[in-house]
């Protein structure tokens, strides 16, 4: 069992014949049931080539059409990547995962805007992970994004954080005291994106493969906030939590372009603070989330 992406999964690349989405999409391609799951791309003026034997066409929806695919990877670049969002949202695919970085708030406002209003009006609901994300991975089944295959391994600890980089750290400590993932899920750091730290969580809790969660924020927005409120009130399993910045001064933006404190409730102590409250194990230090998670079960 996993969340969101399985062995079985059907893939397109948006942007596949960009030298971004060449690479990554042959990375994906090379790991676990890639060679089976990545069937199309998509590229208007080069429908009908191919690139390493996946057959390229003129859109989302004609690359569906063909191949009975459910989810799309974007490597589009920022200028044309929410537009990019909306042609897989317009194709009805389950699932979205956008790894371009720099995508203009005002598309993005547009973009989520008009995926309310698909779905007020009854159409069908498109999941969204991301932008500026590294993807979602099922260990030695399928990964879609830019992750390190070669650090994950098959367990039952699921892995949520607004940090690439610290997704990694979780996912490479949990491998080595021997536990393993059921999944891993990086959702991205912009202020506009899709899947929250709380519909991630939703979905853990359900899995019946998965023990424990390691949940990763920042500084910034009510995200963990709200979810942990959740978690306190619905979750049965348990979780580490740890929040980036305690030592990021108010009013400055910390890398990622939804890491900023406007106000006293998103700062990295006051979240962690709610964490606490909440149920979850806490820690200040991210080498110790492996060693607290194995601790807890």
């Amino acid at each position: 069992m996993s969340i969101l992406i399985n062995k079985d999964t059907l893939v397109i690349t948006q942007g596949m014949t960009g030298k971004t989405g060449q690479y990554h999409t042959l990375a994906c391609q090379a790991y676990a049931n890639g060679k089976n799951c990545f069937v199309a791309g998509v590229n208007p003026k080069k429908a009908g080539e191919t690139f390493q034997g996946i057959p390229i066409h003129a859109s989302v929806r004609d690359a569906k059409a063909a191949t009975g695919a459910t989810v799309s990877v974007i490597y589009v670049p920022p200028a044309g990547a929410a537009e990019a969002i909306w042609e897989a949202v317009e194709a009805d695919l389950d699932l979205v995962v956008c790894i371009t970085e720099g995508i203009p708030i005002k598309d993005m406002l547009m973009v989520r805007n008009r995926m309310l209003m698909k779905e007020a009006a009854g159409g069908k609901k498109t999941l969204l992970l991301g932008p500026n994300c590294p993807g979602v991975i099922t260990p030695e089944e399928i990964k879609i994004g830019i992750m390190p295959g070669h650090i994950h391994k098959k367990g039952r600890i699921g892995v949520v954080s607004r940090s690439g980089t610290l997704t990694y750290e979780a996912v490479a400590q949990l491998t080595e005291i021997g536990l393993g993932q059921s999944s891993a899920v990086g959702i991205g750091g912009d202020p506009i994106n899709g899947l929250k730290h709380i519909d991630i969580m939703r979905l853990f809790n359900e899995d019946p493969d998965t023990d424990a969660v390691i949940m990763i924020g920042e500084i910034g927005g009510p995200d963990e906030a709200e979810a942990a409120r959740w978690c306190k009130a619905n979750m049965s399993k348990p979780i580490v939590g740890f929040i980036a910045g305690v030592t990021a001064p108010a009013g400055k933006r910390m890398g990622h372009a939804g890491a900023l404190i406007s106000g006293g409730a998103d700062t990295a102590d006051a979240k962690l603070a709610i964490l606490e409250e909440c149920g979850f194990t806490v820690t200040r230090n991210p080498s110790e989330m492996g060693r607290l998670l194995k601790a807890l079960l």
